[in-house]
This record gives structure tokens, C-alpha cells and sequence, in this order.
């Protein structure tokens, strides 16, 4: 399993976790995640 594709999990659960567990996540935060995964798996790692 790449990287890429491991970061996008965690990017989908933590984004999907605030909707059962009342926290914020930073919203630069979960960007810069997104951000890091599609360009990861983009170069294919």
C-alpha cells in the first residue's frame, strides 16, 4: 500500500470522525493532508 493511498485513509476517517465525536479538526490541517495525498499518489508512492 503507497503512502499517498494511506494518507488519503486517514484524510477520509478524519474527516468523517467529527460527525460522531464532537472536535474540530483545523481546517489547514485536513488541506494540507488532502494536499500531501493527491500528490503523493499522483507520483505513485
Amino acid at each position: 500500500m503507497s503512502v499517498g493511498m494511506i494518507l488519503l485513509a486517514v484524510w477520509l476517517i478524519l474527516s468523517g470522525l467529527p460527525s460522531f465525536v464532537r472536535f474540530v479538526i483545523p481546517s489547514k490541517l485536513m488541506s494540507a493532508l488532502a494536499l500531501l495525498a493527491g500528490i503523493l499518489i499522483l507520483v505513485g508512492r
